[in-house]
């Protein structure tokens, strides 16, 4: 697969809290109009990778690229003005508000001067059901609160709200864990059309099925370190699975079982 450029990389990243090591080694490479997979089982790394990306910690180690140009992130708003947006999995979302003042939240527009000025209410209400019909959801009323849409469509309106304000790198922190078959469905429709739009995007997820449906790239991250690296013409689900699972431990403990089975 041929990529246009990296957006984003990694180079020999480490992370240490004293004299516990939460990453060593880590090289990740992420490209523009490409999906990046990084896969990983609970206390993998992947907590504390997404960290560094969006600029909660500073690598303890290693280069930090950006287009290129190594930089070093002060927070997370150093990075977001940088371009490089983060999804969490709580979504950073207030039930209770519409959705179009989630839309715009610390971004809001303004109209008029001085003492007359106010927001623009009407052109934030249109902008947001804009991009989200971009995004394939046509919603009934900007209006309305956000903690009425399901969890797909909130993740939708995060991810339309990031592309919109000019992400060049989404992180997206395992959209798809709390959803059923139909609402994660619906999530990584957006992931690709985060990507047909330009963006590079980061997908942490520790669902192999998930990333196989829409990655280009794959890093599987194991206690702290990157243990395997693949293309996605050089994979299969399967691959993802069996080394998720383990590998060999997943052969030894299926025979250990098959066996006792026979002994029953």
């Amino acid at each position: 697969m041929s990529f246009k450029s990296n957006a984003l990389e990694l180079r020999d990243v480490e992370k240490s809290f004293g004299s516990v090591i939460a990453l060593q080694g880590v090289s990740v490479e992420a490209e523009t109009n490409a999906v990046t997979c990084i896969l990983g089982d609970n206390g993998a790394g992947k907590s504390t990778l997404i960290k560094i990306l969006s600029g909660v910690h500073k690598p303890s180690k290693g280069i930090y690229l950006l287009e290129g140009k190594q930089v070093t992130f002060e927070s997370p708003r150093n990075a977001l003005d940088n371009g490089i947006a983060t999804v969490f999995q709580d979504l950073a979302t207030i039930p209770l508000m519409s959705i179009w003042r989630n839309f715009f939240i610390g971004n809001e527009m303004i109209k008029g001067w001085g003492p007359l000025s106010r927001l623009d209410v009407k052109r934030m209400k249109n902008i947001t059901k804009e991009q989200l019909l971009e995004m394939g959801i046509d919603l009934r009323d900007p209006n309305q609160p956000i903690g009425t849409l399901s969890g797909g469509e909130r993740q939708a309106v995060a991810i339309a709200r990031a592309v919109y304000f000019g992400a060049k790198v989404l992180i997206l922190d395992e959209p798809t864990s709390a959803l059923g078959v139909r609402q994660s469905g619906i999530v990584l429709r957006y992931v690709l059309a985060a990507k047909e739009r330009g963006v590079a995007v980061i997908f942490i997820t520790h669902n192999p099925d998930h990333a196989m449906l829409v990655g280009d790239r794959f890093y599987l991250l194991n206690r702290g370190r990157l243990i395997h690296r693949w293309e996605r013409e050089n994979v299969s689900g399967d691959d993802l699975r069996k080394a998720m699972a383990g590998g060999k431990e997943l052969e030894a403990l299926t025979n250990e079982i098959e066996s006792t089975r026979k002994l029953r």
